[in-house]
């Protein structure tokens, strides 16, 4: 079974040098935490972020966050069968 990335072991490195990121809202990228195009066909689409310094951040693995795209935390409040299921977006 499929198991939702934590944030604290993806941290990614974001340069200021690249001028905007695009995360993954889907979750069928292949090159998470980013989009790879995979949201093509279906109402996703991807969030830019531009990183205005050179930064490492934890963006969002589970896609539940509140503060996309950077981890909150949320997937520590996943049921423990979620991964790899469609859920409801959560904003609480």
């Amino acid at each position: 079974m499929a198991e939702i990335e934590d944030a604290d072991k993806v941290i990614c490195a974001m340069r200021s040098s690249v001028p905007t990121y695009y995360w993954c809202t889907c979750g069928r990228s292949k090159k998470q935490p980013f989009c790879d195009g995979s949201h093509q066909g279906t109402a996703f689409k991807p969030m830019s972020y531009t990183a205005t310094a050179t930064e490492q951040r934890k963006l969002c693995q589970c896609k539940q966050t509140a503060n996309a795209p950077f981890c909150d935390g949320r997937h520590k409040k996943l049921p423990e069968d979620a991964a790899g299921k469609a859920l409801p977006r959560t904003r609480a």
